[in-house]
């Protein structure tokens, strides 16, 4: 053995490593980011659920037990409706995650030590419900006369669409948009990059073929790839793990679509910008950590502060996330999500764009 070859080896291999800047930069950010994930972002103790409150007493006692409610910061008021009707209808669409009932003869239940109100969660994340759930023997220190015994609940609680609170109905939708994240984005990422590096982009450049047509043409092939995956995890998840698909096939195809064709174009937008697999593969890993950990995946998306919240916006998982579960669990429709629809769409619409602009039909 010769130290001084090695010696020389090991030299070239710093001084490449040094001019690979997107390798060299990968190195640095990816740990970075995940010690900010995790020690800033993730955040198992959830404060400012938004929930819905529905007065029907509308007297002072109403009002002084949404404040005392409002104290635990565990909600945050966002939407008040007149009937029990509009508050469902929000936490169908996602717009709330629970909502407070107060009935009519709030006083008089009061006085002969009742339970005063009602919650109707949306049971499909469980953490959400746990949070609720801590708030239903919640002591009301602004009124003196209401010392309730420990055996009578201050609110009542209904689980809406989960009520044995398995944790299977909110990961197994939710895994479709962490394995289509991943498949996705890494086959597209590469794709450009491997036809440089194989040889071929110079056929490429000798056809008529444009870059618009070469982007979409590189997209069609494994969409159709992403939907034999949805078709697996959903049928496991219902033939193994009894998942209830409430919604319609016809909405999750189309949901589907849209997330499968926004993870695609994110992938065509980093095979443009990468030079080599490995640096596609490292940008992959750079987009999958954050598309994990914060589009409320594993963590409820309310739990995070709001700048990890502005980050999760843009990432396409987010909004999938939102989506798909809104539709397999709670039976809503493209519509009623109408907000993460129109993104995945604007945001293939532009990537595309985006992409089809950087990718030049010449060789440098």
């Amino acid at each position: 053995m010769s130290f001084l070859r090695m010696k020389a080896i090991i030299i070239k291999e710093f001084r490449q490593l040094s001019r690979d800047r997107i390798t060299f930069g990968m190195v640095v950010m990816i740990p970075l980011i995940q010690l900010l994930l995790f020690g800033y972002a993730i955040n198992t103790d959830i404060r400012q659920i938004p929930i819905a409150v529905v007065d029907q007493s509308q007297s002072t006692a109403g009002r002084v037990i949404i404040e005392s409610v409002k104290v635990t910061q565990v909600v945050q008021v966002t939407q008040r409706y007149a009937t029990v009707q509009e508050a469902e209808l929000a936490i169908k669409q996602g717009e709330v995650k629970a909502a407070l009932i107060l009935p009519n003869d709030l006083t008089q239940r009061m006085m002969q030590q009742r339970v005063l109100g009602q919650w109707i969660v949306d049971g499909s994340d469980t953490m959400i419900s746990s949070a609720i759930l801590a708030l239903q023997s919640m002591p009301l220190t602004d009124f003196d006369f209401d010392i309730r015994p420990q055996t009578i609940k201050t609110f009542e609680v209904v689980l809406y669409y989960n009520p044995t609170r398995r944790s299977a109905v909110n990961i197994v939708p939710g895994l479709l948009g962490v394995i289509l994240t991943m498949t996705m984005i890494l086959f597209t990422s590469t794709a450009i990059v491997r036809e440089r590096e194989r040889g071929n982009l110079e056929l490429l450049i000798t056809t008529p073929v444009n870059p618009m047509e070469l982007m979409i043409a590189k997209i069609v092939p494994y969409i159709f790839v992403g939907l034999v995956q949805v078709g697996i995890i959903l049928g496991l998840g219902h033939g193994i793990f009894d998942v209830p698909i409430n919604g319609s096939l016809t909405q999750i195809l189309l949901g589907t679509l849209l997330f499968i064709s926004a993870s695609l174009t994110l992938g065509l937008m980093i095979s443009t910008v990468a030079n080599t697999q490995l640096q596609a593969m490292q940008m992959t890993v750079f987009v999958l950590l954050p598309s994990i950990l914060l589009s409320g995946f594993m963590f409820p998306y309310e739990g995070m502060p709001v700048l990890a919240q502005w980050i999760s916006e843009v990432l396409p998982a987010t909004h999938f996330m939102r989506l798909i579960r809104g539709v397999v669990v709670r039976e809503a429709d493209l519509i009623d999500l109408w907000r993460d629809t129109l993104w995945l769409a604007g945001f293939t619409f532009i990537g595309v764009i985006i992409a089809a602009s950087r990718f030049k039909k010449t060789l440098d």
